[in-house]
């Protein structure tokens, strides 16, 4: 994945903006007084939902955000733009209006289940008078070097037909990319638009064909980007990632570990497809990392963002699931334990040669993780053997040490050193705990100056490399009896 913390575009995001509002608590009974739970309400919280959603995820990439809608004039209007402002957000394209509810999502959650939710807001379009402050807003805003706009359409009344078109037109006269989350069964107000991105769902509804297999929904891509006149078509499809309509039909997968809630997953993608490609980068790699964005999202309880380190830690985790993507480099290493750190994780070292491996050498290594969340294991170099237990040293080369090691449930990970001992790797490291064998009772401990705490495990008596060695020669200098008929 390029690096794209260094990139800040500025896009605009046009379209239904929302609270999402949170009531967290437990339920323990059911009310008397009717056949539900009771629910002891401990806390509230509130975010940006529907388009504002979509801004939240920009903002967290790293853009340069600017809001465009019509909001109430109502408390809930005046809340609503203080929350886009806390973010950095340009709102100078928000337009009040009167009699209008701002539209607020009241969810009810209790032990992680949504229990209730009660909405209030106004569904009916925006006023002609609304349509044309708007629209002459986001004309200034077209001016003054938008890179991309996203069209977020909840349903609520703000993107009309007329308001839409107009803004499709705005920004092809301007050579503007218009990327489409749309609503709706009639998508002909999107015409014109450079990408849309329905879910297989909405677009077997737009199209009027039943999405079964791959040849149906590559009728239905198609007849999208073609009736719409789109550069592309994208349809989402849940876990088994996006399929994309160009001059042909290439299907992008992903892996989502755990599904919590998929609320705000499509704002996910699309914040994430018009981020990537506003940087430069091309419609597939923008696919694969808006996969990889919402496989994070939807790991989580209501709307949610995903970080670019969320994003770099979940492809690091597919991966990693492989034994040798647990093998690391120094470099990737140092990467690797920035993220743990930053996730919290209690991190535990150790090292050695691990030239035959064996069952002393299994339960070391599981006790030695007991200790904290994850294990790393520093595996001597080839010529660091050598120098360390003689000529005839290793038996095995460095990469098989390493790569049975990296097998191990115990193990996370395992990096390679040429160094005689590991302390230029333990400072890479800084480990919370250092784990080293029992026969260093009384010795000094090589990284315990860096180490938090140092730990001393026990090997298993009668079980090591070197013993398992002159077993074995032992056995090749007895003479062996022949065998009877």
């Amino acid at each position: 994945m390029r690096n794209y913390l260094s990139c800040h575009p500025k896009i605009l995001v046009v379209g239904d903006m929302m609270i999402d509002h949170y009531l967290w608590g437990k339920s323990e009974r059911i009310s008397p007084e009717a056949p539900v739970p009771v629910v002891e309400v401990e806390r509230e919280s509130e975010v940006l939902g529907g388009a504002g959603n979509v801004v939240n995820n920009l903002v967290a990439l790293g853009a340069r955000v600017c809001a465009a809608s019509v909001i109430g004039d109502d408390r809930d209007g005046e809340r609503l733009e203080g929350m886009l402002k806390a973010l950095g957000v340009d709102t100078s394209a928000l337009v009040r209006e009167k009699g209008r509810a701002t539209t607020k999502k009241s969810r009810l959650i209790a032990s992680h289940q949504q229990v209730v939710r009660f909405d209030s807001e106004t569904r009916q379009d925006i006023a002609p008078r609304s349509e044309a402050a708007l629209l002459e807003r986001i004309e200034k805003l077209l001016d003054a070097g938008v890179a991309t706009v996203v069209l977020s359409d909840y349903g609520k009344g703000v993107l009309t037909e007329s308001l839409t078109q107009g803004i499709i037109a705005l920004a092809r006269a301007r050579g503007v990319r218009v990327m489409v989350d749309p609503k709706g069964r009639d998508y002909s107000k999107y015409r014109g638009a450079t990408v849309i991105t329905p879910n297989k769902k909405e677009a077997a509804e737009a199209t009027g064909i039943a999405i079964v297999d791959r040849e149906s929904l590559k009728e239905a891509g198609f007849r999208l980007k073609e009736s719409l006149g789109l550069e592309r078509a994208i349809v989402t499809l849940s876990e088994e990632g996006m399929a994309i309509f160009g001059k042909q039909m290439r299907v992008i997968p992903t892996v989502a570990k755990e599904v919590y809630d998929v609320t705000g997953a499509g704002d996910t993608v699309i914040a994430t497809l018009a981020f990537v490609r506003a940087c430069g980068g091309e419609i597939d790699e923008a696919a694969r990392i808006a996969n990889a964005a919402a496989a994070v999202v939807v790991g989580k309880l209501g709307s949610a963002t995903a970080t670019w380190d969320e994003i770099v830690a979940f492809e690091d985790s597919l991966h990693e699931s492989t034994t040798e993507h647990r093998i690391k480099s120094r470099e990737a290493l140092a990467k690797t334990v920035r993220r743990l750190k930053n996730e919290g994780k209690k991190i535990v070292f150790t090292n050695g040669c691990f030239d035959i491996l064996h069952l002393g050498h299994v339960k070391y290594l599981e006790k030695a993780r007991s200790f904290g969340d994850v294990l790393i294991v520093g595996v001597n170099g080839d010529a660091s053997v050598r120098r360390l237990k003689g000529p005839e040293r290793p038996i095995n080369p460095e990469f098989d040490r390493a790569y049975l090691l990296a097998a191990l449930d115990a193990v996370d990970y395992v990096t390679i050193f040429d160094e005689d001992t590991p302390y230029e790797l333990i400072e890479v490291v800084r480990p919370d705990v250092l784990v080293k064998g029992g026969d260093y009772e009384g010795k000094e401990v090589v990284g315990s100056d860096i180490a938090k705490e140092v730990k001393l495990v026990d090997f298993i008596e009668g079980k090591s490399t070197t013993r398992t060695i002159e077993r074995v020669k032992n056995q090749a200098l007895t003479p062996k009896e022949e065998p009877s008929c």
